[in-house]
């Protein structure tokens, strides 16, 4: 019988394949995960990364449906949840208040889809499908009064 990690792989290898093919190096991907370790994929060419504080962002999560949701990763050791967004949503989002859209070239540390590293985890994984999560419907999700309001 396969060790229980193999199995889990082999679960989620839609959703590895993707997320290292978002890596300019994929083989470095699967590397550092071949050995239990975090991996840098820079943000740009497919998505961006939308970062919000966990303690303050976790009700969020419930507000998106599930088939609206893009993969969400979380890191509760630095309080950060990091959403996956379309390349254009850095100026979606960008009067919403507890959301900062990293800039392209930006690397997220990123563990295989099927089990966690260093403590972080996927909340949705990413499935092979190249779905993210809508910026309208991330920026709807903070609710009233969570964009800034506008300069006078």
């Amino acid at each position: 019988m396969a060790h229980p990690r193999m199995q889990c792989a082999q679960r989620y290898e839609a959703g590895d394949a993707w997320l290292a093919d978002c890596s300019a190096y994929p083989d470095l991907v699967r590397s550092a995960w071949d050995n239990e370790a975090l991996a840098p994929i820079a943000s740009g060419g497919r998505w961006l990364v939308a970062e919000a504080r966990l303690a303050t962002a976790y009700h969020v999560l419930i507000r998106i449906r599930d088939e609206h949701r893009g993969p969400i990763l979380a890191d509760p050791e630095l309080d950060k949840l990091w959403w996956l967004v379309p390349p254009d949503s850095a100026e979606e989002l960008a009067d919403v208040r507890k959301v900062v859209v990293q800039p392209a070239g930006w690397c997220l540390n990123c563990p295989p889809t099927g089990w966690q590293v260093e403590g972080r985890m996927w909340i949705t994984r990413p499935d092979g499908s190249g779905r993210l999560t809508n910026s309208a419907v991330l920026g709807a999700a903070f609710g009233p009064g969570g964009r800034r309001a506008e300069a006078s």
